[in-house]
């Protein structure tokens, strides 16, 4: 069925379907509000998502064409190599000070990938599971509504094959666990990855479908994360 999609509509309907149908009808949901202000917090994807093509970028652009009534800010605290004890260190300077409606939190690439080598300079299961609830507490606590990405892909082979696959998934598990305890809307980027690969990658290539090295997205890849974003967030 997926296979006639025409390709200039692929990006959109996989983030609509697969992340609409990922999230059931009783669970959280993030539905914008007039005069909004988003905090997106992140490592270098999230950093790189306020440039003129990023994903960031192309949320501002999408809600002040379709939602413009709404008059929602929108703000990017990313920062390169983030894990999220780095982003619990930079909570209040970089996010809650901003006096954010909504904080969108899209992390765990960097706490796996960091430790392919030396476990000591990734996170552990325990730290990222406490500190992911730490972080959706202090936004709470401050007012805010928070929205939690699972960590997308370290490598877009669509067998299981790439090199931190498997862990990759334990700590998606964390963030889902996380989100569905502490009754937190969830966008499942690594969910939507893995489905949109599966029909996208017949050559299973390592990049080049929606990231350009692997782990950082192209303009397709923004694009996806965008839709499923907004998805999430009603829009």
């Amino acid at each position: 069925m997926f296979r006639l999609i025409r390709p200039a509509l692929a990006v959109a309907f996989f983030a609509s379907f697969v992340v609409g149908n990922a999230t059931a009808a009783d669970e959280p949901s993030a539905s914008l509000k007039k005069g909004d202000r988003i905090v997106f917090l992140g490592d270098s994807i999230t950093a790189a998502g306020v440039g003129p093509k990023g994903y960031v970028t192309l949320i501002k652009n999408a809600l002040a064409e379709k939602h413009k009534d709404l008059g929602v800010e929108v703000i990017g605290a990313g920062v390169s190599g983030n894990k999220v004890p780095d982003v619990q260190g930079r909570l209040e300077k970089d996010v809650l000070s901003k006096k954010p409606t909504i904080v969108v939190i899209y992390i765990g690439i960097n706490d796996v990938w960091h430790g392919e080598k030396d476990p000591a300079k990734g996170t552990s299961k325990e730290n990222y599971e406490a500190g992911l609830r730490d972080v959706i507490k202090r936004c709470r606590d401050a007012g805010a509504r928070v929205v939690l990405c699972t960590p997308s892909v370290i490598g877009e082979k669509n067998d299981g094959s790439n090199t931190n696959d498997v862990k990759l998934d334990e700590y998606a598990g964390i963030s889902r666990a996380v989100a569905k305890d502490l009754k937190v809307p969830i966008c499942d980027l690594r969910k939507a990855f893995q489905a949109y690969e599966k029909d996208h990658n017949p050559d299973n290539k390592e990049a080049g479908i929606l990231t350009g090295d692997h782990v950082h997205l192209n303009d397709a890849g923004n694009q996806f994360v965008a839709d499923a974003i907004l998805k999430t967030l009603g829009a």
